[in-house]
């Protein structure tokens, strides 16, 4: 069986005063992804166990950039 690994990427879209991180988190495709939160605790080894990258100021402004260009009708 053939393992195929896809890049992990996170971006992390807030910080809440009770612990939790909210987060994107995608496979392969930036702009694509699931909204999710977790205790900084869990985050923190959720990170770690899947080897992610976090996106970088312009990617996530790329990211934003195709959202709105969707929500717009896609103009």
């Amino acid at each position: 069986m053939a393992i195929f690994h896809q890049q992990r990427y996170v971006r992390i879209t807030g910080e809440r005063d009770d612990g939790f991180v909210e987060f994107d988190f995608s496979l392969g495709d930036p702009d694509l992804y699931v909204e999710l939160i977790l205790p900084r605790p869990a985050f923190d080894s959720f990170c770690e166990n899947n080897d992610v990258q976090y996106l970088t100021d312009a990617e996530a402004k790329a990211v934003d950039e195709d959202r709105a260009k969707w929500s717009q009708g896609g103009l």
